[in-house]
């Protein structure tokens, strides 16, 4: 049985509670924007749908697979046996942690600027252990793994989604057939998707669900039976519905034409329900591009035919330039499919950042032991998941614009390959207990399909400028306000 720490430091732990909500705040309003930030600046979802969906799979990923990157930033970045008999030391340094965090994110969101929480709580542990115990208090091989790891992730995240748009657009948006190609590939791109996402609960998961006890070969039987039948059952129902949905709209705008609609406001409609059928994306708008260009009309109708009315950023002729109006239609349910497995993996990954130090906090005084030797408490995790919710809801959409429209133009088709290869690269990270970054494996995601895309007039170098700026200053502007804050506390409470 345990014993608090000391009774009158109960203060401590509410402080470090309210303080706690207001990062996870932060981090919601920041953060996940990476998840549905693609998906709005697609027009696939608005922003009312995106922040319900970010709500639920926020939670589920906080609570189900957030326990292994607490664990991680709660224990493996500062040695702990240093403030044993210092224990109240230990728990301001994880308040000044989270107030030093809280305070950085909120300045960069009201920037605009996508920022790491990731950074930011990394950066504020060693600014408050620097000032309690200098550098012996700080486990620089950790830290320096997790550094690397912060380079590594867009990297890896922007090569693994630009190779998987590569794929697409070779074998779809430029064969002969696109729509046909597409509906071949979306059994498959269902498939792996959920597989995957199946396989990162299944697999070393919560113990909550007993999954700690499945072994690893079970995980993945399961996650590729789920990934089958996933795919059987889009062969078989999904495909033929969006098939006869694309043919319906394309006989609808048939009938327009016929109905006395202008000739001039036809042309678009006309361009979409014309074309052959082994006319290919690039045919079509080598064709009529010269139409569109000049009449607006027709270039809305043709965008609002594409799917992409709700928001899409730019002008139509960047979209044409790569996607078959058709096979936009195909991929923005996936897209949204991809989103919520993005929101899952971030709300698994990045929920840590909020509540790691408030773990610490509690776990030392629950415990009276600057070990930490209890395990991470799900109620916390929830609270977490529920604070990065209400930031999302109440200041989310100013990150969301920058991630989603300013940086790059999205369309469903690339907004999916950014999605899967973030996502993806994330979710593995947290599975090795390893916090990375998942606003540079988004940014890292969007730069990449954006310039492999259309090439380096696809991307908003200036915004990325300025946002590689912020991540660079990240680090030591959030270890200075923890370090501060830490000074403060050392100055007017006694220890």
């Amino acid at each position: 049985m345990t014993v608090p720490y000391d009774t009158s430091l109960i203060w401590l732990v509410v402080v470090g509670f309210l303080v706690a909500f207001v990062l996870a705040f932060g981090i919601g309003a920041n953060d996940v924007a990476n998840s549905f930030g693609t998906s709005v600046g697609a027009g696939v979802l608005t922003i009312f749908k995106a922040c319900i969906l970010a709500t639920i799979f926020e939670i589920a990923g906080a609570v189900l697979i957030g326990y292994k990157v607490s664990d991680t930033m709660r224990k493996g970045i500062l040695d702990v046996s240093l403030y044993e008999g210092h224990e109240q030391e230990l728990m301001l340094g994880s308040l000044s942690s989270l107030a030093g965090s809280a305070i950085w994110l909120l300045f960069a969101t009201a920037l605009r600027l996508p920022i790491s929480g990731t950074h930011s709580i990394v950066g504020a542990t060693v600014g408050f252990s620097l000032v309690c115990r200098g550098t012996a208090g700080v486990r620089w091989g950790a830290l320096g793994s997790i550094a690397a790891s912060w380079f590594a992730s867009p990297l890896l995240s922007g090569s693994v989604s630009a190779a998987i748009f590569w794929l697409i657009r070779k074998t779809v948006l430029r064969s002969n057939e696109p729509l046909k190609q597409g509906l071949n590939i979306l059994p498959l791109a269902y498939g792996l998707t959920i597989a995957i996402n199946i396989l990162s609960i299944a697999h070393d998961g919560p113990k909550l669900l007993m999954l700690d006890k499945v072994p690893w070969w079970g995980s993945v039987t399961t996650s590729l039976g789920v990934g089958l039948v996933s795919a059987a059952v889009v062969y078989t129902f999904v495909v033929p519905w969006q098939r006869k949905k694309i043919l319906l709209s394309h006989s609808s705008a048939k009938n327009a034409e016929f109905c006395g609609t202008d000739l001039k406001e036809t042309t678009a409609l006309s361009v979409i329900s014309e074309v052959p059928a082994a006319a290919s994306g690039s045919e079509l708008l080598n064709a009529e591009a010269p139409k569109l260009r000049g009449n607006n009309s027709a270039s809305h109708l043709l965008l609002a035919a594409g799917g992409d009315a709700e928001g899409a950023p730019g002008d139509v002729d960047g979209i044409l330039d790569e996607e078959h109006p058709d096979v936009s239609k195909l991929f923005s349910f996936l897209q949204v499919l991809t989103a919520a497995f993005g929101s899952f993996a971030h709300g698994g990954n990045d929920v840590s950042n909020a509540i790691g130090p408030l773990i610490a906090l509690w776990s030392v005084y629950a415990e009276g032991s600057a070990r930490q030797e209890t395990e991470t408490p799900l109620l916390i995790l929830l609270y977490g998941g529920l604070g990065i919710s209400t930031g999302l809801w109440i200041w989310g959409r100013r990150v969301i614009q920058t991630l989603g429209q300013d940086l790059a133009r999205i369309t469903p088709t690339t907004g999916f390959t950014i999605e899967v290869g973030a996502a993806l690269t994330v979710l593995l990270a947290s599975k090795a207990g390893l916090p990375v970054s998942t606003t540079h494996c988004k940014v890292g995601s969007v730069v990449c399909v954006g310039w492999a895309s259309r090439g380096g007039e696809g991307v908003s170098w200036t915004l990325f400028r300025n946002i590689a700026f912020a991540w660079l200053v990240t680090v030591p502007v959030a270890g200075c306000l923890s370090a501060g804050c830490m000074a403060v506390f050392r100055q007017v409470i006694t220890l």
